[in-house]
């Protein structure tokens, strides 16, 4: 079955995700974040589009773009090729790197245009990387606010006040401003591990798998229930540590 074509924006404008295939890392260092950068700021001299807003997280990018001159999907093609050859020389590997079809959507007003720029740069925090946004070495708040590379911040700026101070002053109040936006998404996987799962039961004071096993059924599903709003935990990994089978553990709410 074909694929549905990509419906065009109406001003040219997407939020762009770029995923590693099978969830695989795509930046195993600064290096190559760095290389991934150059690479944007080269095929923007060649396909001519401009660049509002990006991200760089381990396994995923994401980039608030405007078509110009080349079709989006062109631009995103020379990119991404650009980078996996660099990347598959370096690492002594062959084969794709990204997810094939990157995921878009489009920005079709001024206020969704502000939103996804301030859900990019809040994405690093969201995952549990930085405290705040201007902690995120990786995106493009810190062009805003200190040297431009590659970024277009006069339209973003603008969009707040004609004058420079008083835009970057409302700027960093909307960016830093706590939110619950819902763009295009990735969720970062988080993983807990085993022993951060038992300390956890410590600090309930639970000394051993075995007491929790020998507590009345109320309390256990209690402390099971506690166990599972842990972030990253998984019903396999309970029952494994836990010596408590996985249906009894989904059942428990």
């Amino acid at each position: 079955m074909p694929r549905k074509a990509r419906e065009k924006s109406s001003n040219d404008t997407y939020h762009i995700m770029l995923r590693g295939i099978n969830k695989q890392t795509i930046f195993e260092d600064d290096e190559d974040k760095t290389r991934f950068l150059n690479t944007l700021k080269r095929y923007k001299e060649i396909s001519k589009y401009q660049l509002y807003g990006y991200c760089l997280m381990d396994n995923h990018i994401h980039l608030l773009i405007k078509e110009l001159e080349e079709p989006i999907s062109e631009s995103i093609k020379r990119i991404s090729s650009s980078y996996v050859y660099w990347y598959n020389m370096k690492y002594e590997r062959c084969g794709h790197l990204f997810q094939e079809r990157f995921k878009s959507e489009n920005v079709e007003s001024i206020v969704y245009f502000l939103t996804v720029l301030r859900y990019i740069h809040q994405n690093p925090v969201k995952a549990g990387l930085a405290k705040n946004v201007f902690e995120c070495e990786w995106t493009s708040i810190n062009e805003y606010l200190h040297k431009v590379k590659i970024v277009d911040i006069d339209k973003v700026l603008c969009l707040f006040s004609p004058y420079r101070a008083s835009a970057i002053k409302l700027f960093v109040n909307y960016m830093k401003k706590p939110s619950d936006d819902q763009c295009l998404d990735f969720k970062v996987k988080v993983r807990i591990t085993d022993s951060e799962v038992i300390e956890y039961l410590h600090k309930l004071g639970i000394k051993s798998v075995s007491l929790l096993q020998q507590m009345e059924k109320e309390n256990r599903d209690t402390t099971i229930a506690m166990l599972k709003e842990l972030n990253g935990v998984t019903v396999r990994q309970l029952s494994r540590i836990t010596g408590i089978s996985k249906s009894t553990i989904q059942r428990i709410r």
